[in-house]
């Protein structure tokens, strides 16, 4: 115990090994980045101000693309700053807060996913039935429980992760702190109780689903 590293911070990996190619990475990510933030909010602003937009399905577009917004905005700009800087480090709360927001809007996606689904078939096979079944009420409703699902999942899954030190390794193989990469370097009894999380919330989720 007395020779244990606790890291604070972790090491990501390099996308290339020249430092020109770096800088040049960081300016086409730039690029990238702005054009999708860009067409995101083009696409929230569309459907706000146009009333003939405001159906169902065009709501539901425009929480797709304000998760999208989020989405990005969790991983390229520190990408992007990393490689205009030639610096690989990120630290372990930086890292936790990246984790937690990118497993927040990955899950909401799905959730939001999963309802769009429902919304489409019951406008393409129960069409009749579509405007009483498919009401403003409803939508918002399951559209703030996606949001409330991803936050819980979210942090049940970051709290579980991040609740020890890490003490294995500070190497993260990927430009960002990707979940599987953060789970391998997770001590024995963390890594474990992850996966017991992991099933546990798999089953909640195809059950609400």
């Amino acid at each position: 115990m007395d020779n244990l590293t606790i890291f604070t911070e972790f090491v990501l990996m390099d996308i290339s090994s020249s430092r020109e190619l770096e800088i040049l990475q960081g300016l086409m990510f730039s690029v990238i980045y702005l054009g999708a933030l860009a067409g995101n909010l083009l696409t929230i602003t569309i459907i706000v101000m146009d009333s003939s937009l405001h159906f169902p399905m065009y709501f539901f577009i425009g929480n797709l693309s304000l998760i999208d917004f989020g989405f990005i905005s969790v991983i390229i700009p520190k990408s992007i700053m990393n490689s205009l800087i030639g610096s690989k480090l990120i630290s372990v709360k930086a890292c936790a807060a990246q984790t937690f927001l990118y497993i927040f809007f990955g899950s909401t996606e799905i959730f939001f996913l999963v309802v769009m689904s429902y919304d489409r078939y019951v406008a393409i096979c129960h069409p009749l039935y579509y405007g009483l079944t498919v009401t403003p009420r409803l939508c918002t409703q399951v559209a703030s429980v996606s949001w409330a699902g991803g936050l819980v999942n979210s942090a049940v899954h970051t709290g579980t992760m991040f609740r020890l030190p890490f003490t294995v390794s500070n190497v993260i193989h990927q430009f960002f702190c990707d979940v599987p990469e953060v789970r391998s370097i997770l001590s024995q009894e963390v890594q474990f109780a992850e996966c017991v999380t992991l099933s546990i919330t798999s089953e909640l989720d195809v059950i609400i689903e």
